[in-house]
């Protein structure tokens, strides 16, 4: 056996080994999280992915399916400092970011910054959708840039930073439509439902019962930070990111490859950073199934996801209730087929 045969053996070894240990800690990261949290194990999955890639996430769901539940388990299973902002109409920038405030030093009085609750690793800005536009929008350079810019003064905040957002449907009472800015912003949107008969009884137990479900916290913003890198560096070959390009771009009205229902029903698609959190996650979804290289499979898993929320409805596809995952679904299948 040769000295290059030896190292390249060792290089698939090393390859396999941390693609075992990086499986090891998802799973327990998310069976630690499903101790409490029932019936919702692609939305914890997914979740955990966006988490590793350094995504944010948009949960969407009526009242009491427990989104707020799913991210304060997250803060502890994950061992990070956690902040919590419940968004209502009267909610203003300022008690997001932060403010300069005017405090006694020495023999004089200068401005202070007093920090927001953004200044955390998890924030969950829960009903994010009940806030004015003005105040929603506050949020966008925390998630782009992780910095907060106050009286031309910039700070940056601790990484890792994530904001895990729930909102209820739009058709409910009291709610705004994020801007299609900040909603381009979100790595994943994720649709919670109304759990299974068996879930149910499951929840009843873990939660009106004596017994009060113990949590520890399995990892830490390094360890995530870790995983991300590891993430990176898994290869995805030209011909499957041309297909995954395709996808995004076929999302497009007037592209080539857009189908007629797309044409008729999609106003605008998605974005570029579409294509970004689709590769991203597909990469964690390759190591949680053993490859240490993307493939359709893990596209196909992801990207509805990445896509659902990026995906703008014309007037009439709003009206005759178009499902956006059916028109993804439909594009793939014409793509990868």
């Amino acid at each position: 056996m040769t000295v290059s045969e030896m190292s390249e053996q060792d290089q698939i070894q090393n390859k396999d080994e941390a693609a075992k240990k990086f499986r090891e800690e998802f799973e327990n990261i998310k069976n630690e999280i499903s101790k409490f949290i029932v019936g919702q194990e692609e939305i914890i999955e997914k979740v955990i992915i966006a988490i590793i890639c350094g995504g944010h996430v948009l949960l969407e769901g009526v009242p009491g399916l427990g989104k707020t539940a799913l991210v304060n388990t997250i803060s502890k299973v994950l061992s990070m400092s956690f902040s919590r902002i419940q968004f209502t109409p009267d909610l203003l920038p300022a008690d997001i970011l932060g403010t300069n405030i005017l405090v006694e030093r020495g023999a004089g009085k200068v401005f202070e910054f007093q920090e927001g609750p953004v200044f955390t690793n998890i924030l969950l800005a829960d009903e994010i959708n009940r806030s004015t536009p003005k105040t929603q929008s506050a949020l966008l350079e925390t998630m782009q840039e992780k910095t907060v810019t106050i009286a031309g003064k910039t700070h940056r905040l601790d990484l890792p930073y994530f904001v895990l957002a729930t909102q209820n449907p739009l058709e409910m009472d009291g709610t705004y439509s994020l801007p299609e800015a900040q909603m381009d912003r979100f790595y994943f949107k994720l649709n919670v439902k109304l759990p299974k008969h068996d879930d149910f009884v499951a929840i009843l137990d873990r939660t009106t019962g004596s017994h009060e479900t113990e949590l520890h916290p399995v990892s830490n913003g390094e360890q995530i930070l870790a995983l991300g890198e590891l993430a990176k560096t898994v290869p995805i070959e030209p011909s499957v990111k041309d297909d995954l390009i395709k996808l995004v771009m076929s999302t497009h009205p007037d592209h080539e490859n857009s189908t007629p229902e797309v044409k008729r029903f999609i106003r605008y698609g998605a974005s570029p950073r579409a294509a970004q959190a689709i590769l991203g996650a597909s990469r964690v979804n390759a190591l949680l199934n053993g490859r240490f290289h993307v493939a359709h499979e893990d596209i196909r898993s992801v990207a509805p996801a990445a896509l659902r929320h990026r995906i703008i409805l014309s007037f009439e596809g709003d009206a005759e209730g178009v499902d956006s995952d059916q028109l993804i679904n439909e594009l793939m299948n014409k793509i990868f087929n």
